[in-house]
């Protein structure tokens, strides 16, 4: 079983950045289908925010996120970025990592399944 950890969460300003790092330990991550990054804000339902697939490298991104985040893989490292730039108040949440070890049919689409989550880091953007 992979744990995962995630780290880089803080505090910023609105405008500025952070790099969250997710990195696994038990399994590599070449094992799995994809990796992603969820969110969840106070009061809110978790959502997704990004993900990669781990053999093409393909990438995915909520639309409230798409060319303000990046996520990025480090194969020797078993690690998993996502770069966040241009932060917005309404990103701040508690960012979790998850590893999806295969993948299933939703809306006729070929999405990740996650089986694996890290425990998460806080990000808080300041207005």
């Amino acid at each position: 079983q992979v744990q995962l950890v995630e780290s880089g969460g803080g505090l910023v300003q609105a405008g500025g950045s952070l790099r969250l790092s997710c990195a696994a330990s038990g399994r590599t991550f070449s094992t799995y289908y994809a990796i992603g990054w969820f969110r969840q804000a106070p009061g809110k339902e978790r959502e997704f925010v990004a993900h990669i697939t781990w053999s093409r490298g393909s990438t995915d991104y909520a639309d409230s996120v798409k060319g303000r985040f990046t996520i990025s893989r480090d194969n020797a490292k078993n690690t998993v970025f996502l770069q966040m730039n241009s932060l917005q108040s309404e990103d701040t949440a508690v960012y979790y990592c998850a590893a999806a070890a295969s993948w299933r049919m939703y809306g006729g689409n070929i999405r990740p399944a996650y089986d694996s989550w890290g425990q998460g880091t806080q990000v808080t953007v300041s207005s």
